[in-house]
């Protein structure tokens, strides 16, 4: 069974693309240089509008075990960098990412991490990146106030909404298109 196994695995390396030496490598950047790694696309059968407004809010409620990195957080990166790196105007593209749930961790300090889990925050540093790129970040106050999380606790620059919902509806009357994962 094994010796099929390989065998299989070594015939999809022969196939055209799968895994081989001139597989594109992930681009960073231009607009979160640090995380949102993207893959280029070629020839897609959808057109990007490049002169059109990008507006998109991310509904985030999930998070991976405390000392993980969210890769719920890094999508809104990546949605900055692959349109700004495949010729979007970085002046039609917007991001907001409302959090709730258990992924409220996620926005804190990492004094306030490190009180409940006896850690740094992991996500301290694409937090402050996504807000320094102008994405909005904002907290459920519902999700906050049950969790038992104060405002001081929270890292600078997150907004504290009413609720999820609110910031959902709200941002969505602005023209941001719900992304929810």
């Amino acid at each position: 069974m094994k010796l099929f196994i390989a065998a299989v695995f070594l015939g999809l390396l022969s196939l055209p693309g799968l895994l081989q030496a001139d597989t594109p490598q992930p681009s960073m950047g231009p607009v979160i240089q640090d995380f949102g790694p993207y893959l280029p696309v070629l020839e897609p059968g959808f057109e990007t509008p490049m002169d059109q407004p990008m507006r998109a809010v991310f509904d985030v409620a999930q998070s991976p075990e405390p000392g993980e990195a969210s890769r719920y957080l890094e999508t809104p990166a990546r949605y900055m960098n692959m349109h700004a790196g495949s010729g979007v105007s970085k002046d039609n593209l917007r991001a907001a990412v409302v959090i709730h749930g258990r992924a409220t961790r996620d926005l804190l300090t990492d004094a306030a991490f490190q009180k409940r889990f006896g850690m740094d925050n992991p996500n301290r540093a694409l937090v402050e990146a996504l807000i320094a790129a102008d994405v909005q970040i904002i907290l459920c106050g519902q999700s906050a106030a049950f969790g038992g999380y104060d405002k001081t606790e929270l890292l600078p620059g997150v907004k504290l909404a009413l609720s999820a919902m609110t910031a959902l509806v709200g941002l969505q009357n602005q023209g941001y298109r719900l992304i929810a994962f």
